[in-house]
């Protein structure tokens, strides 16, 4: 019984501290070269990163969706930037700490986190194609959205154009980033990481 309690409050501490820290690495976004303003980096996959590893891939998840519910408080988007994010950094999470499960080292913890960044890329661009930008053609023209991609790259035409040349390597870049981060500090972590 005190077994499972200790396991209780592990999980518990942890998942709200790595759940705190996600909240606020998102509030901390930036802009970077080469890509339109309204495209943002954060860091605030990391501690989701850690948490799938720690806690499971579900622990993950969870992480994700209390940063997003937090965020909503705050949204500029409607929610729909948060629904998106919840939803990558899901695809981002889950299948890195499922081959962490299966391969606990630290080259398991990379391999999770690249294929995770992998599949985060790639469901950007459907995520975003279905459901982000047509709620943003609420508030802006398709149009102005595709001139602000233009003015970087004339080669844009249509919206899978923009979302194949920018977003899909950007999210993928934004994942990598993290799971090399999480790969650079896992000795530091790994009692934290691998305790039972």
């Amino acid at each position: 019984m005190a077994k499972s309690f200790d396991k209780t409050t592990r999980v518990l501490a942890l998942g709200g501290m790595l759940s705190a820290l996600s909240t606020v690495l998102m509030f901390f976004s930036f802009n970077v070269p080469l890509m339109p303003s309204f495209i943002k980096m954060d860091f605030s996959e990391l501690p989701a990163l850690i948490g799938a590893y720690a806690l499971g891939p579900l622990g993950g998840v969870a992480i994700c969706l209390v940063k997003n519910l937090v965020n909503l408080l705050f949204t500029t988007t409607g929610g729909v930037g948060e629904l998106s994010n919840f939803l990558i950094g899901a695809c981002f999470t889950l299948p890195a700490g499922l081959i962490f499960k299966k391969k606990r080292t630290r080259a398991g913890a990379l391999l999770g986190g690249l294929l995770g960044a992998a599949i985060m890329g790639g469901l950007s661009v459907l995520t975003n194609y279905y459901i982000v930008y047509p709620v943003y053609t609420a508030f802006m023209p398709m149009e102005s959205i595709l001139g602000m991609y233009r003015a970087i790259y004339p080669g844009v035409e249509t919206l899978w154009d923009a979302l194949l040349i920018f977003n899909l390597p950007f999210t993928f870049l934004k994942g990598a980033v993290s799971a090399l981060m999480c790969f650079a500090v896992f000795k530091p972590i790994q009692r934290i990481v691998l305790q039972k």
